[in-house]
């Protein structure tokens, strides 16, 4: 028992060391993506697009990770057992369902609040710079109303719906990832080998 407390302590370090390193790089990525979607088409209207797109994905996630805290390991056991495709990994996501809700919940959350804000401070230059007339203060004030609307709104409406319907959506997420796991694990497997110099002789 007390050689169980160090391994469990190293390894929620090495967890919390892993998540703020791939909200880091994240965060960066996913940054100078949108800023070069933003200058490849300087666009209002599809600008506004991506911004209602960033923020439907934080909501998804946020979906994700409060459904699978709320879900049970049972019915994915009875799936498994009749060898349902995407059951193991719903046991997968329950069992790990901290750090899956940490993950969707926090990183991709917290990425998609800072790239929204980007945006709209995209946006809005956008709009000062084709209408210098518009007061750029209130525009601001009004989008991230709007922003913060959307998202809250979104996330109250998302958690209402995971935590009445956890299995149905950590199963359909449980899916798309095995899908997503299959198609890499073929395309791992369909490689060609490289012969050696020996194995050719």
């Amino acid at each position: 028992m007390p050689k169980e407390k160090p391994t469990r302590q190293k390894k929620r370090t090495a967890w919390f060391f892993f998540v703020g390193c791939w909200t880091f790089f994240l965060a960066i990525f996913f940054t100078l993506v949108t800023r070069f979607l933003l200058q490849s088409f300087r666009s209002i209207i599809l600008s506004f697009f991506l911004l209602l797109l960033i923020i439907a994905i934080g909501i998804v996630f946020d979906i994700i990770g409060t459904a699978v805290t709320a879900a049970s390991e049972k019915p994915f056991h009875a799936k498994a057992a009749k060898k349902i495709f995407g059951a193991k990994m719903g046991i997968y996501l329950v069992r790990n369902a901290d750090r899956v809700a940490s993950f969707c919940n926090d990183v991709v959350g917290d990425i998609s609040g800072i790239v929204s804000g980007i945006v709209a401070a995209v946006i809005i230059i956008n709009i000062t710079l084709a209408k210098p007339y518009l007061n750029e203060i209130a525009m601001s004030i009004l989008l991230a109303g709007l922003v913060s609307a959307l998202t809250v709104g979104g996330k109250a409406v998302g958690k209402t719906l995971a935590i009445n319907k956890p299995t149905d959506i950590v199963f359909l997420f449980a899916r798309l990832l095995t899908t997503f796991e299959n198609i890499i694990y073929r395309k791992k497997k369909g490689k060609p080998k490289i012969r050696s110099s020996q194995e050719k002789r």
